[in-house]
Formats: C-alpha cells, structure tokens, sequence
C-alpha cells in the first residue's frame, strides 16, 4: 500500500488552513492541512523545516507541495511536505495583522520605549545588503550632509535565511565592546529597497522585530519606499519613508551647523560688548554719587601738614625736658649710695642662709631606721632558721609543707639544708624506727639512707 500510495502521489499540492501546528523536539513539524469538507496531516522534515521563508502557524492558508505516503503505526497517509508557500496575498495580510496584533500586546511597539536618536553619532552602523543601491544612497547622502564612520553588516534582505541574518546582526552591532578593536556603534540603519511584501517579508518575522526593538543601540527602519509598511518600522525609534531619509535623519547638515555657531558666536560677541556698555554706564552711574577724592581727603591732608609744621617743635620741647630731668637725677646717682644697699643686700642673704645641722641630722635618723628594719628582715627570713638546724621541706614541684599528711600526699620532697637542696622521698608513710644502744654514727647514717 505504501509503495503504491507514494507511485500514485509522488508529486501533489494542497491549498488548506493550517490547524495544530506542532513543532517537535527533533526539529520536525507536524501540522493538519483542512478546508470545509476534507482535512490531510503533514509532516516537514527538520531539513525542510529550517529552509522555508516564513513560520508557519495555526490559522494560515497555505499551498504545501509534496507527496503523499501512508504511516502504518497509524494506519493512515499523510503528506509529506518539502515546499510551503502562502496562499495569496490575502493570506499574507492576515498573517502580518495577526503578528502585529501579538507583538503589540506584548508592548514591542510602544511609544514611550521609543528612543531619542543621537544628534551627532561618531558612527553609524548600517544593516543592509553590500550590493543594492542602499548602502550606496545612504555613503553619498552622509557624505553631503556630515561625513561620518560607517559600519556595515552584510545581509541578504529577502529570501531563504534573510530575516535570521538580520536579526543576528542587529543584535551583534549592540553585542560590540565600545573599546574593542570594532566600536560599538551609536546609531543603526536597518533597510533595503522597495519591493513586494513578499520581497519585504523578511522585516514582518517574528526574530527580527524582536531584535531591534531589544536593541540597546537606537535603530532607524528604513525598508522600501515611503507607501511600504513592516513591522520593523514599529518596532524601531524611528520610521525613514526611504534610506536616503534614514541617512538624514541621522545627521544634522554640516554646512547648517557651522553657520548656526558663526551665528551663535556673533551673538554671544554682540552680548558681550553689550554687557559691556551697561555695566559702564553703571559705572559711570555709581561714581557719579561719590565726592572728589581731593574734597574727601582735604581735611585730613590739612591735619597733616599742620602736625608736620607742629613736630620739629614739640620733638625739640621733649629733648630740652628730658635734658633738664637727667641733670637732676645724676647728682643723686653716686656710687657710696650703690654701696651701701649692696652691704644692706648681703646682710639680709647671711641672715635667711639654711644651715646643713638640722639635714645631717634628718639623714642619720633615717638610716637609724634602715638598719633596724635589715634586721628585722634578716630574722625573718625563711633561710634564717636553717643556720640553726632546721630544714625547710616543699613538694616536688614547688610549694613549702608543713603538715605530715601533706608530705605523705606529695611522696616527692625537696629538703633544703643551710648549704642546698636534697631531693627525698616518702614510703609508705610510716615512721622510722632506730633501735636502741645505736651510735651516733649509725643513727646519722640510717637518716641519711631515709633522705
């Protein structure tokens, strides 16, 4: 059956609406192709699938070009699809307002995202085709306009793979280090020229909307001529009606700039000198309301000179004065007078002299007391009694022992004698016992076999 289905039906086209579209983890995509009386399941091949010029989704009339075979797990045939087309360009618009619709509520075209365009971009990125007559448009206008560092993203702007080159290279101008070795741009121009909507397609995918409006670069769309309409246009800061207008839109013109600066440069001179005059003229205004300097300082000039003419005088006054003082005080300056109160001075300094009795007796009371307490300490020192036979018994370890039991709980003893320590021991805490009639010499030598 299945070889005689595929012999029948190796090549068919169907013209249906698309329900239950379904694309597997595979890649393959699995779809039902329906009208009002009959409906066929299909299947695209992962291969096929990624070649096709647009996506397909629920809802979409198609013509799907194929053959057909038959699924034994199922009992059924199918279609087997390698080509897929819209149906018309009735199909195309209904496609474009429903992928409209969908991204408008998803906020991708709102006005208030929508960016101010730089007024000078240092460069300008331009997305487009190398070969068309766009990029050559835009080069000739900017050069009229503003020379400016341009950028360009080679693409294809129609056909097979069109709208995923765009998207990568709009999203790879704003992935660009603005240090690197290519600088980011400040400005994109994604465009092509006019065409068809099928030719235009490439602008209406889903990627490509998504990638300019996540730009961080702002981007002008400036695709077809001024009637052409994408949804790259609403999804952009800014619509051109044409490439050439994107490149004006761009930059201001050169030649305006420089006569607006001679302008705003003549202005600011003729400011300036009229700054001038006013705040001479209220200069002039204030120093009015002042007297002369000759009248303001006429009293205090006459002061002087009148105190110039009355000083020879009064200096000449003051010097016959104090010459007059120091003849009267000189007879009364003689020297027996200077004598007599230098005895007086030495008098009075023998008589408040200390004498050093009083301190010899201070010192030698103290050292009195000194050597009294050196004895005091002498006979309390705890090596004192070992002169006189005593021992001084610690622990082993430090720390002196005045109790048997206390000995008996250390087991290891230091004994210090007048002349150094002996380390002891203590067994089983018994006493000793020395038999009677034993010498002397034997009595020391059992104590020492204790020690």
């Amino acid at each position: 059956m299945k070889r005689s289905v595929e012999e029948a039906f190796g090549h068919v086209r169907v013209r249906g609406e698309i329900s239950g579209f379904k694309r597997h983890s595979s890649g393959h995509i699995y779809l039902t192709l329906k009208d009002d009386r009959a409906a066929i399941d299909g299947v695209i091949w992962k291969g096929q699938a990624t070649a096709m010029r647009f996506r397909p989704e629920d809802g979409i009339e198609v013509i799907a070009t194929g053959k057909l075979t038959t699924y034994p797990g199922r009992s059924k045939y199918q279609i087997v699809i390698d080509r897929m087309e819209l149906a018309g360009q009735g199909a195309l618009m209904a496609l474009l307002d429903q992928r409209r619709r969908m991204l408008a509520a998803e906020g991708l075209f709102d006005e208030s995202a929508k960016r101010a365009l730089p007024f000078m971009p240092r460069i300008i990125g331009v997305v487009t085709s190398p070969t068309g007559a766009v990029i050559r448009d835009i080069l000739h206008r900017l050069e009229d306009r503003c020379p400016t560092h341009v950028i360009l993203w080679p693409v294809a702007v129609q056909g097979e793979g069109a709208a995923a080159q765009i998207a990568r290279a709009v999203r790879g101008f704003g992935a660009l280090d603005p240090d690197g070795p290519v600088p980011r741009p400040d400005l994109l121009i994604v465009g092509r020229g006019g065409g068809s909507i099928e030719d235009l397609w490439a602008f209406n995918e889903e990627e490509v909307v998504r990638a300019i409006a996540e730009s961080p670069i702002p981007v002008i769309s400036a695709v077809g001529h001024e009637t052409d309409t994408t949804l790259a246009d609403f999804a952009a800061d800014r619509r051109a009606p044409t490439p050439t207008a994107a490149a004006e839109m761009a930059v201001p013109v050169r030649a305006d700039l420089a006569h607006h600066v001679r302008e705003l440069g003549a202005r600011a001179e003729r400011l300036a000198w009229r700054y001038r005059e006013r705040a001479g003229e209220r200069f002039e205004a204030i120093a009015d309301r002042f007297p002369a300097i000759d009248s303001l300082f006429a009293g205090q000039q006459q002061r002087l000179d009148d105190l110039a003419e009355r000083l020879p005088r009064g200096l000449g006054q003051r010097l016959s004065h104090a010459r007059s003082d120091l003849a009267h005080a000189a007879g009364a300056l003689r020297p027996s007078l200077l004598d007599r109160k230098f005895d007086r001075a030495k008098e009075q300094l023998a008589a408040v002299r200390l004498s050093s009795r009083p301190i010899r007796l201070k010192i030698e009371q103290g050292q009195r007391a000194l050597e009294g307490l050196w004895r005091i300490a002498e006979q309390l020192h705890p090596d004192k009694p070992l002169q006189r036979g005593y021992v001084r018994v610690e622990k082993r370890g430090g720390g002196v022992l005045t109790r048997a039991e206390d000995a008996k709980d250390a087991a290891l003893l230091t004994l210090y004698f007048v002349d150094g320590p002996v380390d002891a021991r203590v067994e089983n805490g018994a006493k000793p016992s020395y038999a009677k009639g034993k010498t002397s010499e034997e009595r020391a030598a059992r104590q020492q076999d204790l020690f």
